[in-house]
């Protein structure tokens, strides 16, 4: 009889714990802490690469955490979200996002904590600023995987060794700033302008790589009588004293400008709507946000990253036991084929024109950069204008 009642014991109480099962990860997708961020307007489609077989939720559950930006951007912080959110979806797996109170190392390092109390074990991070975080959390998490896009060896400093469970991206933003420039010239602008953010390597590259490009265009068609501002507004966002920097250059008879630094973009915009100007975007394709809110044909090209591929390959990695390939790695990510649509760097929608620079002009030079014959520098220790050969750069430093 005692027998009896032990088993009916142990039975009640295996019974008691399958009741109280489940993932440990909540499926909701506001950030925590935080007041619910706007949907973007349109999903991501979906990477270019097969879906790994999906993984049981307990086993991988993806948490991406927010700069001091949100997930309606139209930059790094939506473009990683929706590859995120696809993926997950496509897969079965749990997926949230976590938004920073306020744009500092510690509220990043509180959400990066948050999402793993909360059960997840992938963290996606976009953005230079996650350094300090990273370096934070990775080493004392080591049973979490870290993805960190557009973090390298000089935000994390040279001595930092990257632990197994972390996986850090750059991108040669060079490369497609040099497209950029490039197509611009040989579209028929001559009066450019470049307008960074801050004065961050990333962003620093983009300028360089697109001086680069002007003249390299100019040079082939024998201008000599092509300028270019060069300007860092200090910020990542709008701000007056750019706006009023940017209705200077366009009435000045500035054409087009390269608007390169998150929402700085928008100052720019509306300097280039009064003037009836142009717009070059960057790190994704932003023709949709710019021309939907600045009228349509304002943006010529844009300038991008693979954020979203890297998102789609390092989350497959991960499913399928792959990732100790990746971690422990600084990656710099660029043309892996001369196709344009198989890089990490390449021009989004372009407003090609016959006789000047159509799409197989693109697909010719991109086909020349990966074969080696043409070579852009990365080297941001010297200054814009030492990049110039045969056109005029007018470089106004930084706010």
């Amino acid at each position: 009889m005692k027998k009896i009642l032990a088993l009916l014991l142990a039975l009640c109480m295996v019974l008691a714990l399958a009741a109280c099962g489940g993932s440990s990860a909540p499926a909701a997708e506001e950030p925590a802490d935080a007041p619910a961020a706007e949907e973007p307007a349109a999903e991501a489609p979906a990477a270019d690469a097969p879906a790994a077989e999906a993984p049981a939720a307990a086993e991988m559950t993806v948490a991406m955490i927010t700069d001091y930006g949100d997930i309606t951007d139209q930059s790094f912080n939506q473009t990683t979200y929706e590859a995120c959110k696809a993926y997950a979806e496509a897969n079965g797996i749990d997926f949230k996002y976590y938004k920073p109170a306020s744009d500092s190392d510690a509220d990043r390092v509180t959400m990066i904590e948050t999402a793993i109390d909360d059960g997840y074990n992938v963290i996606v991070m976009p953005g230079y600023a996650f350094a300090n975080a990273v370096k934070e959390t990775a080493g004392e998490y080591s049973d979490v995987t870290f993805i960190a896009l557009d973090v390298g060896a000089g935000d994390l400093g040279e001595d930092y060794e990257v632990p197994a469970n972390l996986y850090c991206a750059t991108y040669q933003e060079e490369l497609c700033g040099y497209m950029a420039g490039y197509a611009a010239v040989k579209l028929g602008y001559k009066s450019l302008g470049f307008l960074g953010g801050m004065a961050v390597p990333a962003v620093m590259r983009y300028g360089y790589g697109f001086v680069q490009g002007v003249d390299a265009a100019a040079a082939e068609m024998g201008l000599s009588d092509v300028t270019l501002n060069y300007l860092y507004g200090n910020t990542f966002g709008p701000d007056p004293q750019v706006k009023a920097a940017m209705d200077t250059w366009f009435q000045g008879g500035t054409e087009i400008v390269f608007a390169c630094g998150g929402g700085i973009y928008i100052s720019a915009a509306e300097a280039a709507q009064s003037a009836g100007a142009k717009l070059i975007g960057v790190d994704v394709d932003q023709k949709g946000i710019i021309d939907g809110n600045y009228g349509e044909g304002t943006t010529v090209t844009s300038a991008m990253k693979g954020l979203a591929a890297t998102v789609q390959t390092m989350l497959t990695a991960v499913s399928e036991g792959r990732f100790a390939d990746y971690g422990g790695k600084i990656d710099t990510l660029g043309l892996v084929s001369a196709t344009p649509s198989e890089n990490y760097v390449q021009l989004g929608t372009t407003q090609f024109a016959d006789g000047a620079f159509t799409e197989a002009d693109y697909e010719a030079l991109v086909a020349a950069m990966f074969a080696g014959d043409v070579t852009v520098s990365n080297d941001t220790t010297v200054s814009a204008s030492d990049y110039a050969t045969v056109i005029t750069v007018n470089d106004q430093g930084s706010f």
